[in-house]
């Protein structure tokens, strides 16, 4: 597949990612899009390596007409023994996000432009076997996936669609 977000990632054992708000290769929510409410939806896992100590959630859009694709999401240090993030609920401690695209340490929903065709967005969870990432506080997402790689033990991906028509 063109531009995919793994190609040059260690392969490691793969785990279940699943939404009950969207289906594999499906369309996000329209409430997901960062025009139209801006919500994460739930994330729900299982199946992670023995060894896992703690979890990284990113949201990766390898489409997005930048040349390097745009990251809308990532958060780190999840507790090993979470298993779902609901969409509307606070990260759980001692998890941190780092900033997105925008700078900011949010959820950015989809926000692909208006007639550049449909685009990819992968949801994923990396499982680790260290409890702790040191991370810079002005770390962007891409930093997050090079620190992480040594302590990389799997990884579970969900992939979500959105288009914006052209005016």
């Amino acid at each position: 597949m063109t531009n995919h977000p793994n190609w040059r990632l260690p392969e490691v054992p793969t785990f279940t990612l699943e939404s009950p708000d969207f289906q594999e290769g499906e369309p996000l929510p329209d409430w997901a899009r960062a025009d139209a409410g801006n919500r994460r939806p739930t994330l729900r896992w299982s199946g992670a390596p023995d060894g896992t100590k703690s979890f990284v959630i990113t949201l990766y859009d390898p489409d997005a007409p930048t040349g390097s694709g745009f990251w809308h999401w990532a958060v780190y240090d999840i507790p090993g023994d979470v298993t779902e993030l609901a969409g509307d609920a606070e990260l759980p401690a001692p998890a941190k996000p780092v900033k997105n695209e925008m700078g900011r340490p949010v959820f950015m929903g989809a926000a692909p432009p208006p007639g550049d065709g449909p685009h990819r967005y992968f949801f994923t969870v990396s499982a680790l076997s260290t409890d702790h990432l040191q991370v810079p506080d002005d770390a962007t997402p891409a930093v997050l996936g090079f620190l992480l790689r040594e302590h990389l033990v799997g990884r579970a991906q969900l992939m979500g669609t959105q288009e914006t028509p052209a005016s």
